[in-house]
Protein backbone atom coordinates (compact mmCIF):
# COMPACT_ATOMS: atom_id res chain seq x y z
CA UNK A 1 0.00 0.00 0.00
CA UNK A 2 1.26 3.45 -0.90
CA UNK A 3 2.22 5.71 2.02
CA UNK A 4 1.12 9.34 1.98
CA UNK A 5 3.96 11.84 2.16
CA UNK A 6 4.12 15.59 2.60
CA UNK A 7 3.74 15.98 -1.16
CA UNK A 8 0.42 14.13 -1.08
CA UNK A 9 -0.83 16.28 1.79
CA UNK A 10 0.04 19.45 -0.16
CA UNK A 11 -1.71 18.26 -3.33
CA UNK A 12 -4.71 17.06 -1.31
CA UNK A 13 -4.75 20.45 0.48
CA UNK A 14 -4.98 22.21 -2.87
CA UNK A 15 -7.88 19.94 -3.76
CA UNK A 16 -9.60 20.64 -0.45
CA UNK A 17 -9.19 24.39 -1.04
CA UNK A 18 -10.81 24.01 -4.45
CA UNK A 19 -13.69 22.07 -2.91
CA UNK A 20 -14.13 24.84 -0.31
CA UNK A 21 -14.27 27.52 -3.01
CA UNK A 22 -16.87 25.52 -4.96
CA UNK A 23 -18.90 24.98 -1.77
CA UNK A 24 -18.78 28.73 -1.06
CA UNK A 25 -20.07 29.53 -4.55
CA UNK A 26 -22.72 26.82 -4.40
CA UNK A 27 -24.03 28.05 -1.05
CA UNK A 28 -24.33 31.59 -2.36
CA UNK A 29 -25.71 30.82 -5.82
CA UNK A 30 -28.10 27.92 -5.18
CA UNK A 31 -29.59 29.21 -1.93
CA UNK A 32 -33.32 29.56 -2.60
CA UNK A 33 -34.37 30.86 0.79
CA UNK A 34 -32.52 33.46 2.88
CA UNK A 35 -30.45 32.22 5.82
CA UNK A 36 -31.19 35.21 8.02
CA UNK A 37 -34.90 35.71 8.53
CA UNK A 38 -34.73 38.36 11.23
CA UNK A 39 -32.30 40.50 13.20
CA UNK A 40 -32.42 38.09 16.14
CA UNK A 41 -29.60 35.52 15.84
CA UNK A 42 -31.16 33.03 18.26
CA UNK A 43 -34.41 33.04 16.35
CA UNK A 44 -32.56 32.53 13.06
CA UNK A 45 -30.71 29.50 14.48
CA UNK A 46 -34.03 27.94 15.45
CA UNK A 47 -36.01 28.76 12.32
CA UNK A 48 -33.44 28.74 9.52
CA UNK A 49 -31.72 25.70 8.04
CA UNK A 50 -28.85 27.79 6.67
CA UNK A 51 -27.86 29.78 9.76
CA UNK A 52 -26.03 27.99 12.57
CA UNK A 53 -23.83 28.61 15.59
CA UNK A 54 -20.77 28.24 13.34
CA UNK A 55 -21.98 31.12 11.18
CA UNK A 56 -22.30 33.29 14.29
CA UNK A 57 -18.88 32.31 15.66
CA UNK A 58 -16.99 32.76 12.38
CA UNK A 59 -18.83 35.95 11.44
CA UNK A 60 -20.43 34.82 8.21
CA UNK A 61 -21.61 37.82 6.21
CA UNK A 62 -25.09 38.18 4.74
CA UNK A 63 -26.63 40.83 2.51
CA UNK A 64 -29.57 43.03 3.50
CA UNK A 65 -32.12 40.43 2.39
CA UNK A 66 -30.51 37.71 4.54
CA UNK A 67 -28.76 35.77 1.78
CA UNK A 68 -25.19 34.43 2.05
CA UNK A 69 -22.84 36.89 0.30
CA UNK A 70 -20.92 35.57 -2.70
CA UNK A 71 -18.61 38.60 -2.85
CA UNK A 72 -17.43 38.26 0.76
CA UNK A 73 -13.79 37.29 1.18
CA UNK A 74 -14.49 36.37 4.80
CA UNK A 75 -17.10 33.83 3.69
CA UNK A 76 -14.68 32.42 1.11
CA UNK A 77 -11.89 32.20 3.69
CA UNK A 78 -14.15 30.44 6.19
CA UNK A 79 -15.36 27.92 3.64
CA UNK A 80 -11.85 27.13 2.37
CA UNK A 81 -10.44 26.90 5.90
CA UNK A 82 -13.16 24.52 7.09
CA UNK A 83 -12.74 22.15 4.14
CA UNK A 84 -8.94 22.27 4.34
CA UNK A 85 -8.80 21.55 8.07
CA UNK A 86 -11.55 18.95 7.82
CA UNK A 87 -9.92 17.19 4.90
CA UNK A 88 -6.49 17.07 6.53
CA UNK A 89 -8.04 15.92 9.81
CA UNK A 90 -9.84 13.13 7.97
CA UNK A 91 -6.56 12.11 6.32
CA UNK A 92 -4.77 12.04 9.67
CA UNK A 93 -7.46 10.40 11.81
CA UNK A 94 -9.28 7.97 9.51
CA UNK A 95 -7.34 4.74 8.95
CA UNK A 96 -6.68 4.12 5.28
CA UNK A 97 -7.83 7.54 4.10
CA UNK A 98 -4.37 9.05 3.54
CA UNK A 99 -3.05 6.09 1.51
CA UNK A 100 -6.25 6.03 -0.56
CA UNK A 101 -5.96 9.73 -1.36
CA UNK A 102 -2.23 9.29 -2.11
CA UNK A 103 -3.09 6.48 -4.51
CA UNK A 104 -5.71 8.68 -6.24
CA UNK A 105 -3.14 11.47 -6.58
CA UNK A 106 -0.58 9.08 -8.08
CA UNK A 107 -3.22 7.71 -10.48
CA UNK A 108 -4.24 11.24 -11.54
CA UNK A 109 -0.61 12.25 -12.14
CA UNK A 110 -0.09 9.17 -14.32
CA UNK A 111 -3.29 9.85 -16.24
CA UNK A 112 -2.33 13.49 -16.88
CA UNK A 113 1.18 12.46 -17.99
CA UNK A 114 -0.24 9.81 -20.37
CA UNK A 115 -2.67 12.35 -21.78
CA UNK A 116 0.18 14.81 -22.33
CA UNK A 117 2.24 12.17 -24.15
CA UNK A 118 -0.76 11.20 -26.27
CA UNK A 119 -1.30 14.84 -27.25
CA UNK A 120 2.36 15.11 -28.23
CA UNK A 121 2.11 11.99 -30.38
CA UNK A 122 -1.01 13.21 -32.18
CA UNK A 123 0.22 16.78 -32.60
CA UNK A 124 -0.09 18.10 -36.15
CA UNK A 125 1.18 21.41 -37.37
CA UNK A 126 -0.88 22.77 -40.22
Amino acid sequence: MLQAGVYHYVIAGLGFCLIGAVAHAARAIFNVFPDRLSDNERMDMILSDGYSLGDKIFGTEYDDAGYYRLDSLRNLKNSVAVTLIGGWAAMLITPGMAPAIAQCIEWAEGWIWDLFLHRLETLTLW
